[in-house]
């Protein structure tokens, strides 16, 4: 293997923030907030989070209470649970798996790619003279 990937184990218990700089699987409890902005974090099936994620993918095959936020895709197997909003380009439900939330699979465009606002020419518009009334109360112009 060329990634490093950590393990916390199915008794190991984490309440706070928990961040860091390699591929990451729970199969134990966080409670909080986890970021993991350019790996992979999977929720083993034993795995049962109550945290805000941020990372780049996230495989779910245990359990997430709380929203999540993936660069490129979110991953919901057939024994996953996810109750809360995912952002993500790509998400995957897996028949089965439980997801109760929004989804906002929006691809943010390049920051280069943001249309710049052009000086538009201001455009006034000659009001119309008042004409003869019509049914329902309204003008209509003369001409």
């Amino acid at each position: 293997m060329d990634k490093d990937v950590v393990n916390i184990g199915k008794s190991v218990v984490i309440k706070g923030e928990l961040s860091g700089s390699e591929d990451l699987v729970i199969e134990g409890t966080v409670d909080g907030k986890v970021e993991l902005s350019e790996h992979v974090l999977t929720v083993g099936s034993h795995g049962k989070l109550k945290a805000e994620v941020f990372a780049k993918i996230v495989v779910v095959l245990g359990e997430v209470v709380g929203n999540i936020t993936a660069s490129e895709k979110v991953d919901i197997r057939d024994s996953g649970s996810v109750d809360g909003d995912i952002v993500a380009p790509r998400v995957a439900i897996a028949e089965g798996a439980h997801l109760r939330g929004s989804v906002d699979m929006q691809k943010k465009p390049p920051a280069a790619a943001v249309p710049v606002q052009a000086a538009k020419p201001e455009v006034k518009l000659a009001p119309l003279p008042a004409g003869p009334p019509v049914p329902g109360g309204q003008r209509i112009a003369a001409g």
